[in-house]
């Protein structure tokens, strides 16, 4: 049985995953770019040369399917997140919630965002997760 905070952290970590991702990305493509380079010499293997930059851009088209189905994913949570934080029967709770759960902002962040002290911020966070009611599916 997954806890409130549990589902609403998800989007953090999936989040995470896909910056991730796009490092790795951005890597890729750059080895790839030296292994282009190469070739503009005269290489002595020019068939190994050749595979190297298939096989970068096979790993890069790989990482990119695999980015885009992370990215439909966050979408789809963030989706249901948002229909849930709407559910709750309190403005202050659910601006709350979204700015934690959905924007990913830090407690100093929120705290600053909502004119609030960060003890109060706590106070209001701890209530706000009581008052969220996950669905059945999700528990």
């Amino acid at each position: 049985m997954m806890t409130v905070k549990e589902y609403l952290g998800q989007a953090y970590r999936l989040d995470q995953r896909i910056n991730s991702k796009l490092e790795q990305l951005e890597s890729l493509n750059g080895l790839a770019t030296k292994c282009t380079s190469t070739l503009t010499g005269m290489p002595k293997n020019p068939s190994r040369s050749t595979s190297m930059v298939a096989d970068a851009v096979a790993k890069i088209v790989d990482l990119q399917i695999e980015i885009n189905r992370d990215i439909d994913l966050l979408v789809d949570l963030k989706c249901d997140m948002v229909r849930i934080i709407k559910s709750v029967d309190n403005a202050e709770y659910q601006t709350l919630l979204e700015l934690r759960y959905l924007c990913f902002k830090t407690w100093e962040q929120i705290a600053v965002d909502m004119n609030y002290c960060i003890d109060n911020v706590y106070r209001i966070h701890r209530k706000a997760i009581r008052a969220v009611v996950l669905p059945k599916s999700i528990q």
